[in-house]
């Protein structure tokens, strides 16, 4: 009859056999690098994913970085340094305008309007548009969604921005809020929580939002390569799900939650002016309550573009815009 094994050894024994059967019950997960274009609250529904867990519970590990700047997301998607970027959908149509074999995709909408605030360095009793004539004007980048959007809404009230403003645009996308801090313009375009973050300081007052006039546009929305998406269908169903279930948690949540879920990301941000800032967006309908971009809306993201002269050529919906995805998700 043998002997029973010594404790230390059965115990070793155990170990071994019960490890590599709890690493084959573990769910594996998946990495992907994600590429936004700023950090702001305007986002809310990608931060609420990410802290709520909508993106674990699919298995998906989310890669976040900023690069600050619509050219450099598409840099960075084009050179394989991201696989979705989350960037205002004319960038796709630049891409796709100057030729190439391999189109960046929409796949999943994230906000349905502009995101800016027009912020005064002065306050202004009764604002009206036509304050701006003849002021310098702290503007975006060139041929960006902020930009075009906001001439578009100057124009539809009469202005002229490059005859009735003194209209400054050569200022880094990422430099814009502190050259306004450090005196630079009498008004500026301003995301949140920039915007409320300055009027609690007393550097700005918020006396317009180019939201509410500017209507339903695809302003910021996930994108990836044909060939990113030809290889991962099942990931960026995955992720467009976590998406889906973000923006509904979000249109059904209160903002001081959804300030408080968020504010990870916003860590030297007070929550009131988090708070504030969630619920400006809420009220205006900014964030998108699914993840389809539907043929008007990309109508009239190209009637802005052309308006600013900047559409390179008009592109068809169902050419850069995928939403079958979406749809299947919403089913």
């Amino acid at each position: 009859m043998k002997k029973w094994m010594k404790p230390g050894v059965l115990l070793f024994i155990s170990l071994v056999l019960i490890i590599p059967l709890a690493a084959c019950g573990k769910e594996k997960t998946e990495t992907i690098r994600v590429a936004e274009v700023t950090r702001s609250i305007f986002y809310a529904p990608l931060y609420a994913a990410l802290t709520e867990g909508f993106f674990e519970e699919e298995g998906l590990t989310i890669d976040l970085k900023t690069v600050w700047g619509g050219d450099k997301v598409m840099t960075s998607l084009i050179s394989d340094g991201a696989d979705i970027g989350l960037v205002g959908s004319e960038t796709s149509i630049y891409v796709y305008a100057a030729g190439t074999s391999d189109p960046v995709i929409n796949f999943g909408q994230l906000t349905q309007t502009d995101g800016t605030f027009l912020v005064s360095r002065n306050e202004v009793e009764d604002f009206t548009w036509d304050h701006l004539k003849g002021s310098t004007f702290l503007g975006q980048r060139k041929g960006g969604m902020p930009q075009m959007v906001g001439e578009f809404v100057l124009k539809k009230h009469g202005i002229d921005p490059h005859a009735d403003l003194n209209l400054i645009q050569n200022v880094d996308f990422a430099n814009i809020t502190s050259a306004f801090a450090s005196g630079t313009g009498d008004y500026v375009q301003l995301f949140e929580p920039q915007a409320s973050i300055f009027e609690k300081e007393g550097r700005g007052h918020i006396v317009a939002s180019f939201g509410t006039e500017s209507g339903h546009v695809p302003y910021t929305t996930f994108m990836a390569k044909q060939s990113y998406m030809d290889a991962n269908e099942e990931s960026i169903e995955k992720f467009t799900k976590a998406l889906y279930k973000a923006q509904q948690w979000v249109d059904s949540t209160n903002s001081k939650e959804i300030a408080e879920a968020v504010q990870p990301f916003f860590e030297d941000t007070d929550i009131e002016i988090l708070e504030m800032a969630v619920d400006r967006y809420k009220s205006q309908g900014s964030f998108a309550t699914d993840p389809i971009l539907d043929e008007a809306e990309w109508n009239n993201l190209q009637d802005i573009m052309d308006e600013a002269g900047e559409l390179p050529k008009e592109v068809r919906h169902d050419e850069l815009v995928n939403t079958k995805i979406a749809e299947e998700v919403i089913k």
